[in-house]
């Protein structure tokens, strides 16, 4: 499965963008601040340009895993909706300069420290209903998971 993030509009502390599963639209995003980092850049680049927990992470593709348990989200009192699946949120891996990369609900980017919010922008620079656009989003990929389908995703 081949998720496509194409970023459109780059605010003063936002990124709004669109999400495409096979290349058909499913939802908008939100990220952090887009700063121009690539994937080609070197870590140092990255570090020198990056501003923890407030910048979107690199374009470029990585893979996605499914079965990795989110300290974050193992706080069941706040984040009830991931008890059900043992707080394993989508994880995008192998991102230089960015650990812990999530795809997960929230509307703003105060939700965010470079992770991929879904959802529906109505608000200039938020998503709303991004919880039950998120366990759609879920279903789907644990699906993919499910029939041995690797998870890719793209930041453009």
């Amino acid at each position: 499965m081949r998720l496509t993030v194409i970023r459109k509009f780059k605010g003063p502390n936002y990124t709004i963008g669109n999400l495409y599963i096979n290349d058909k639209y499913f939802c908008d995003t939100l990220e952090d601040i887009d700063r121009g980092l690539k994937d080609s850049m070197t870590p140092e680049e990255i570090a020198s340009i990056k501003i923890k927990g407030d910048t979107c992470i690199p374009t470029g593709t990585y893979k996605v895993a499914m079965n990795i348990v989110s300290s974050k989200f193992s706080n069941y009192a706040k984040y009830s909706y991931a008890k059900s699946i043992g707080a394993r949120m989508p994880r995008v891996l192998n991102v230089k300069g960015f650990d812990g990369v999530l795809i997960h609900p929230g509307n703003t980017t105060k939700d965010t420290e470079g992770c991929l919010l879904v959802g529906y922008n109505k608000v200039k620079g938020s998503v709303s209903d991004s919880l039950n656009t998120w366990k759609k989003l879920y279903t789907i990929l644990l699906n993919s998971i499910n029939n041995k389908e690797d998870i890719y995703i793209e930041y453009k």
